[in-house]
């Protein structure tokens, strides 16, 4: 019995002196703090401020996160890790919100992290330190930190959940997709990230910008009759042509191969699919959307059987959404809101194109011919569809992929296609383009928690 207590005090003295030597290893002190929801709610929880992620950082001020534990927390509960990237610029790590999906996770249990990260603006010493795939890299080495320390933190690193919203919902889906693929490897550990994987149990994606090296293709194509100068669009349409039938995608329902020749049709599907949800919960569709719909009379004494009645009308509780005129919702779309200029993503004094700028802050185009094979392999780090199919990639089991009806800020084949050959690769998938929603994030709380409770 004696030696044993001895050799348990040397293991424990051992491991201390590790943590201690460990530059990574969690030891922040802790602050309680307080937030009320918007429903009157209070959570009390556990703060610990501006960790360090990474041994040898380049940027102290954005290489560092924020976590946060209620009450009740164990190490079995997940961790929502949000991410608040905009614009691809750098993220701060922030304090939990009653407004958006942070508040709610403390809330319902579940451990919170917001990492701060780079962005297409950070510059230290006149030197720009953010440029792709940088945010990206700071992401996944705050996702190794929690897994590195799984054992001396509340939450589990095998429960983590990413969300973000336009390029946070990108990072989201690559952070999702690319996980602990030997392409990020020597720059993770040139950073000083942590030896452990990066792979996650769910991504939430809210309007991915995202597959940017064929995004403008892809709003060419959708956008193609709503533009004053047609002409101009078809090239980059035709091209898009040609990626949907290179992708060798397959609709999840039928098994049936997309092609250009179907890929409208299967879109329609989609957002037949927002339109009904929103007529079945009694909202009501202007017939000059383009809907068409099938109404159903209930049959009384003396009817006499003849199907439904194929019409024109405004929606009702019977009703059944059959088709939709494309040509008039995309100009209802576009009347919501202008259309991108031409092209939509790839222009100089876009934020994509600052990302994938140099260090001296020089914006680069990043498709067409010429491009360095550097610039070449930065924008495939960038783009979560080649990984999702490559076997050195751990692809996250579960996603959240919401793309507003009315959301003009990439066309909705971008967030379809991901879905889809998510769900092609037999991913759980939840998807869809939700009825008049604009380009925005960590809405409708309540579907977003009942499908985390569902999967968790």
């Amino acid at each position: 019995m004696k030696k044993l207590l001895v050799m348990t005090a040397i293991l424990a003295t051992s491991a201390c002196t590790v943590a201690k030597n460990d530059p990574l290893a969690f030891k922040a002190e802790g602050q309680t703090q307080e937030l009320t929801l918007l429903d009157g709610r209070v959570v009390r929880y556990t703060a610990y401020l501006n960790i360090p992620y990474v041994s040898n950082p380049e940027d102290p001020n954005f290489q560092v996160l924020n976590y946060f534990v209620p009450e009740g927390a164990t190490s079995r509960s997940a961790i929502l890790l949000r991410t608040y990237v905009g614009g691809y610029m750098a993220a701060s790590a922030k304090t939990p919100s009653a407004t958006d999906a942070t508040g709610r996770a403390l809330v319902e249990g579940l451990c919170v992290c917001i990492p701060a990260s780079r962005g297409n603006n950070s510059e230290v010493d006149g030197r720009f330190t953010g440029k792709a795939p940088r945010g990206l890299l700071d992401l996944k080495a705050a996702i190794r930190y929690l897994r590195h320390n799984d054992k001396r933190m509340p939450g589990s690193a095998e429960r983590i959940i990413t969300d973000g919203t336009s390029a946070g919902g990108a990072m989201s889906a690559l952070l999702g997709a690319t996980a602990n693929h030997p392409d990020y490897e020597p720059l993770l550990k040139a950073m000083g990230a942590a030896r452990a994987r990066d792979d996650v149990f769910a991504s939430v994606c809210y309007c991915p910008i995202t597959d940017l090296d064929h995004a403008d293709m892809a709003y060419e194509w959708l956008y193609l009759h709503q533009r004053p100068d047609t002409e101009a669009s078809r090239p980059m349409a035709r091209q898009f042509d040609e990626y949907i039938n290179s992708l060798h995608l397959r609709n999840p329902k039928t098994g049936e191969s997309l092609t250009a020749d179907n890929y409208m049709d299967y879109l329609k599907s989609w957002l037949l699919a927002s339109a009904q949800r929103f007529t079945d919960e009694g909202g009501v569709i202007d017939d000059s959307l383009g809907f068409q719909r099938y109404l159903y009379f209930p049959q009384t004494p003396g009817h006499r059987p003849g199907g439904p009645r194929l019409i024109r009308a405004k929606a009702r509780e019977s009703e059944t959404l059959s088709d939709v005129d494309m040509d008039n919702y995309l100009h209802y779309v576009a009347s919501r809101q202008a259309l991108k200029e031409r092209p939509a993503f790839d222009r100089l004094d876009s934020p994509e194109c600052s990302l994938f700028g140099d260090a001296e802050g020089n914006p680069a185009h990043f498709t067409g011919d010429g491009l360095s094979d550097e610039l070449r392999q930065r924008v495939r780090m960038m783009n979560p569809m080649p990984y999702i199919s490559d076997p050195r990639a751990t692809t996250a089991p579960h996603w959240y992929i919401r793309h507003g009806a009315i959301d003009r800020d990439t066309s909705f084949p971008i967030p379809v296609n991901l879905a889809t050959k998510l769900m092609n690769e037999g991913r759980d998938v939840n998807f869809a383009l939700p009825w008049n929603r604009r380009h925005e994030g960590d809405y409708n709380l309540d579907d977003l928690f009942r499908w985390l409770h569902s999967i968790l």
